[in-house]
């Protein structure tokens, strides 16, 4: 819901315009007319909901110093798929479901770094998001940092790709 008020207010212009509105992907539009539709008081539970999850965030970092978690669900895909459909068995309702491990954060506004973990055996990459708390930007730099130090990620390179580079 929030995302559909945020792209609403980005996008509605251009929606509104039927020779631009043709241009627009269909999950743009998807997004811009579920945010037409959002009411005053869905807004407001939307903002409700997402302080409920603030609080939870905070009383997890008094717990843990940060909370690691995979950048994407799935591997990268073909670019002319839309979006994966079906992840670790579930369907995806919309086109955003496949990408939600990242909502997360965002959503609580918290600093978050994303670093490389590793490759597929096709030679994909996957990352690991590095999520602090509140205001521990610094802390989540310096935990990347640590691991590009150890890890020497600079210098790797998919298997089978940029043999030359």
């Amino acid at each position: 819901m929030h995302r559909h008020w945020l792209v609403q207010g980005g996008l509605g212009s251009l929606y509104a315009d039927p020779r631009k509105r043709e241009q627009l992907k269909p999950e743009a539009i998807w997004e811009i007319e579920g945010g037409l539709g959002l009411t005053a008081a869905d807004v407001y539970q939307a903002s409700v909901s997402r302080s409920e999850w603030y609080r939870a965030l905070n009383e997890l970092f008094k717990r843990y110093d940060f909370l690691l978690l995979p950048t994407a669900q799935v591997f990268p895909f073909d670019a002319q798929t839309p979006w994966p459909r079906v992840v670790g068995g579930q369907s995806m309702d919309t086109y955003h479901r496949w990408m939600e491990v990242v909502i997360g954060p965002t959503l609580a506004g918290l600093p978050s770094m994303n670093v490389p973990v590793g490759f597929n055996p096709a030679g994909l990459p996957m990352g690991l998001q590095i999520i602090g708390p509140a205001q521990a930007d610094l802390a989540v730099l310096q935990l990347a940092y640590a691991h590009e130090q150890l890890t020497q990620w600079v210098t790797r390179r998919p298997p089978g790709c940029l043999q030359n580079a």
